[in-house]
């Protein structure tokens, strides 16, 4: 009877303390605080999976036992383009929560219902040996977009700002220098949620290198621990590190243009490099230790671009060009067929880098068409849109754009009628 009664204990005591499935997977952190009107971007780790793979992500307004949501309280589902989760070490999913205005809005719509302030960032996980789905969720609060919410860029905008001793316009996406030459200043306007340091460094692809991959242009901190020493490194030209207080906005200077390699000729990417901080409103816990996750976007940084010309001097100004580019057909003062394709031929010039076609009315300068194509194309068939207007005089031209999309050379109005 002892024995039996024993042997009862032990069954019972492994039973009691023998691991169940049930909330197998779990995420850190479990609580967020977000902005309230705006994005909000959260680097989290789920960890303890096992077989799962992870599905769709939705954010609702309320969750069941399960931690699913309950039907009819669904604010949005996470956007594909958005989706950046990454299985990590130790059975670990790296996920970037971002949340879009529109959710953010639809969940302070609901609080002046009267329902909770609170809503729900729910992630399934489906089983591969057929166990049931899994629904894990983050509680989300709705906050202001200062102290007490994680440190996360929102958007990120990089911009030329002229150079007043080349005369260099501003905010031109690709500037052209000549060899030696130093590119005009630059800078990066940021938004982003919450308060902390932002470091970073600003570094060039010079003509030659790899260029730098999607995976490579994300921040340290959107990427699992164990991939953050593997993206690819370029010419470090200048290293920043700066406070951010809660304002939302900051404009960041570029680095000291006379830093910037001039003396390649070929085309220049400049990088915006942003590093990890610690953040203790967003720092994730992985099982192993925890991740800093200060300075984490759920986009990848955008890139500058800069060509460096081999002596020659930057683009002419449209104020300056001479109309030298030779129009072949149609010939001047055409009379042309409203129901036959119409196409326009010019003369190739080596050095364009694209063409515009032009199509205006000849009394009142209305555009009626227009049209960039290729350095390899001379030729261009309209669409039958231009054949709807029979009986009216129009004119045509073309221009030859350079690189940065400054007109090189342009053509003399040829007349034509329909």
């Amino acid at each position: 009877m002892k024995f039996f009664a024993l042997s009862t204990l032990i069954a019972i005591s492994l039973a009691f303390f023998a691991p169940t499935s049930v909330e197998s997977v779990t995420v850190s952190p479990r609580g967020v605080n977000v902005r309230t009107f705006g994005a909000t971007t959260v680097f989290l780790t789920f960890f303890g999976l096992d077989d799962q793979r992870p599905a769709e992500a939705l954010w609702c307004g309320a969750v069941n036992a399960n931690q699913s949501c309950i039907p009819g309280t669904v604010f949005g589902r996470l956007p594909i383009r958005s989706n950046l989760a990454t299985r990590s070490a130790n059975n670990n999913l790296t996920d970037i929560m971002t949340i879009p205005a529109s959710v953010a809005r639809r969940a302070y719509q609901d609080a002046l219902q009267g329902n909770s302030s609170e809503f729900f960032y729910v992630r399934r996980f489906i089983s591969r040996t057929g166990e049931p789905d899994e629904f894990v969720a983050v509680t989300c609060r709705l906050a202001g977009g200062g102290a007490r919410v994680p440190l996360a860029l929102t958007n990120v905008r990089l911009e030329f700002v002229g150079n007043a001793e080349t005369k260099t316009p501003a905010n031109r996406v690709v500037q052209v220098v000549a060899q030696g030459q130093e590119p005009p200043t630059l800078q990066a306007d940021i938004r982003f949620n919450g308060t902390g340091r932002l470091k970073g460094r600003w570094e060039v692809v010079l003509p030659g290198d790899t260029l730098p991959s999607r995976q490579d242009l994300l921040t340290e901190a959107t990427l699992p621990i164990e991939q953050r020493g593997l993206q690819r490194r370029y010419t470090l030209v200048e290293s920043f590190d700066r406070f951010l207080p809660p304002t939302g906005q900051v404009t960041l200077p570029g680095p000291d243009p006379a830093k910037l390699p001039k003396n390649t000729t070929g085309l220049h990417l400049i990088l915006l490099r942003i590093e990890a901080t610690s953040d203790r409103e967003g720092n994730s816990f992985t099982g192993a230790g925890t991740v800093n996750s200060g300075g984490v976007a759920g986009f990848p940084m955008p890139v500058l671009r800069y060509f460096v010309s081999p002596g020659a001097k930057p683009a002419i100004s449209p104020s300056t060009v001479m109309p030298t580019l030779a129009l072949l057909q149609p010939a001047p003062n055409a009379q042309l067929t409203s129901t036959q394709p119409i196409t326009f031929r010019w003369q190739s010039i080596p050095s364009a880098r694209a063409y515009k076609l032009e199509i205006r009315e000849q009394e009142n300068e209305t555009p009626i068409l227009s049209a960039v194509l290729n350095r390899e194309t001379t030729s261009y068939t309209a669409p039958p849109l231009l054949q709807k207007s029979p009986g009216k005089s129009l004119r045509w031209r073309v221009l030859t754009l350079s690189d940065s999309g400054v007109v090189i050379l342009q053509s003399n109005w040829h007349p034509f009628e329909l």
